[in-house]
């Protein structure tokens, strides 16, 4: 039973993450990131979008797209709302709860010819990959070693990182409780337990790897996320 029980939730998981990615193509397929549009704008219509496609109505942290110099702000951080402009970098930062199973799903697109924006927006997927091989590859992997390895992959990539952790947990919802000052529940330094382990209710514990990267030269950055584990 409570192997069938995990095969539901990772199912429902892989299911609200195949949604999230369906709502994002939509996007882009719409041509709704364009120059001249407000970064809340465009975020009002990805959620207009989520409701017309899926029925979602809630999301379970705040919606974020943010382009140009915000592109270099962390997730807590609350930068101007921006208008998007030509030869821009916009990226997606979206938590939509699919009956009642949460996703956390970012990516990264460019406008323009700018070959170092372009070089960000290639490298992120890489990068997440390599991340993604070394947690596969180390079965006690510990959330402080997952978040030194992805910290060293950036910086030979020539990336700065400006966020403290590189990911989190994920579940149903409400999740597991996601606290700032909770470092069990984040991907980064001051825990040493392994991520491969339970949670209080004797589940297992499901992963979202983020790579949030930052060309500090040239006042921009770059942001990809999605399920780590399943």
């Amino acid at each position: 039973m409570v192997a069938q029980d995990e095969q539901s939730r990772v199912a429902a998981l892989i299911e609200a993450q195949r949604k999230a990615g369906a709502l994002f193509d939509e996007v882009v397929d719409r041509g709704l990131v364009a120059p001249g549009r407000t970064e809340r704008a465009l975020s009002d219509r990805i959620r207009d979008l989520a409701g017309e496609m899926f029925g979602v109505n809630r999301y379970w942290h705040k919606r974020i797209v943010r382009s140009g110099v915000n592109t270099m702000e962390p997730y807590r951080a609350n930068p101007p709302n921006r208008v998007i402009e030509d030869d821009d970098i916009v990226f997606f930062d979206f938590g939509p709860i699919f009956e009642e199973w949460e996703a956390d799903f970012g990516r990264t697109y460019v406008l323009g010819d700018d070959p170092a924006k372009h070089r960000v927006c290639a490298d992120l997927p890489r990068l997440w990959r390599d991340g993604k091989r070394h947690f596969d590859d180390h079965p006690d992997i510990t959330r402080s070693e997952l978040f030194g390895h992805v910290r060293r992959l950036i910086e030979h990539a020539g990336w700065g990182h400006v966020t403290s952790h590189a990911g989190h947990l994920v579940g149903e919802f409400p999740h597991e409780k996601i606290d700032g000052d909770d470092v069990g529940s984040y991907i980064t330094t001051g825990n040493d337990q392994p991520m491969r382990r339970l949670d209080a209710a004797g589940r297992r514990c499901h992963w979202i790897l983020e790579i949030h990267v930052v060309d500090r030269a040239r006042g921009f950055g770059g942001f990809h996320e999605q399920l780590l584990d399943i």
